[in-house]
């Protein structure tokens, strides 16, 4: 794929992520600097000025589908601009015309198409039942985790969603979002806290995990890398074969995942301020445990399929 063919599936993935013109300004300055981060791994593609021009609206839709003629990056493109709208919930009907108007642009053939938005919609779906949208209930009365409990949990938790990270189809970066927050769920439970989809959430954004923008990251190392082949839904290549300095989704679920536990242990005191301050002193060491783990990471992926992230989301 060349530079050129990159930086327009790039482009349309930023599109999609500011098609609700809703962004928080912490989600966009978590793309901003992802931007800045990828910078040097994106060769010829200034990737600082392309989030500005999308930003500003110095580019359209149709010059950024203009750059796609092969088929198959057209349906990559679309996958992608897919799971960029899912990141944060439901589809707003601004992203779904969005969406709707990139689909007719790209002509896409119909089968591939809907067969994925039926993956992805299931996806979404199954972390909906999980965990509930909203919820008054007070909280299951469920015995105490332990402290080596509640860590082993964190601990499966980042293998899988580094795991997830290393599958060359689109719809396996999708479930890392909905297992975080399901993981988060848990921790709050195992501390009699009963929490929905809006609070955690909020938590994981307060945290400085951006939703839209931990995709997006996710994405674009892989399209960069070469991870990614024509069409997102196809396996393509050898796992993990471009994603050596990858699986960066274990350190940020690990760190978030201990974040929570000191937050629910603590009685929810801790601000905006401390939660990040705090996510970013345990980041630097879980990025040291993803290279311990790796070998762990490799060999859970090589075993995964969509009906096993399926019925972890579900479980």
């Amino acid at each position: 794929m060349s530079p050129q063919e990159q930086q327009s599936i790039l482009t349309v993935a930023l599109l999609a992520a500011f098609a609700d013109g809703h962004k928080a300004d912490s989600e966009r300055d978590a793309i901003r600097r992802l931007a800045d981060s990828l910078a040097p791994e994106a060769g010829g593609i200034g990737l600082v000025r392309l989030y500005q021009d999308v930003l500003l609206k110095r580019v359209t839709l149709d010059e950024a589908t203009r750059g796609l003629s092969d088929a198959g990056q057209r349906q990559l493109a679309y996958e992608m601009a897919v799971c960029v709208c899912d990141a944060d919930g439901r589809q707003s009907p601004a992203e779904s015309a969005f969406l709707a108007d990139l689909k007719a642009r790209l002509q896409l053939d119909a089968g591939e198409t809907v067969a994925f938005e039926r993956q992805a919609d299931a996806i979404v779906a199954a972390a909906e039942q999980v965990v509930p949208v909203s919820s008054t209930a007070p909280a299951a009365q469920v015995p105490a985790a332990t402290g080596a409990e509640l860590d082993k949990s964190i601990l499966n938790h980042a293998l899988l969603n580094g795991a997830l990270e290393l599958l060359p189809q689109s719809w396996a970066s999708m479930a890392i979002i909905p297992l975080q927050v399901k993981m988060v769920y848990g921790i709050g439970k195992a501390h009699g806290v009963e929490l929905d989809q809006g609070h955690i959430r909020e938590f994981i954004a307060a945290v400085g995990v951006g939703l839209t923008s931990q995709y997006l990251e996710q994405f674009g190392r892989k399209l960069l890398g070469g991870l990614l082949g024509k069409a997102a839904g196809r396996s393509v290549g050898r796992l993990g074969g471009a994603a050596t300095g990858m699986a960066f989704s274990f350190a940020t679920t690990y760190a978030l995942g201990q974040v929570a536990r000191r937050y629910y242990a603590g009685g929810r005191v801790m601000s905006t301020e401390l939660l990040r301050h705090t996510f970013q002193d345990l980041l630097g060491p879980a990025k040291q445990m993803q290279t311990q783990y790796l070998p762990q990471i490799r060999q859970k992926a090589a075993t995964l399929d969509a009906g096993q992230i399926m019925q972890m989301i579900r479980q």
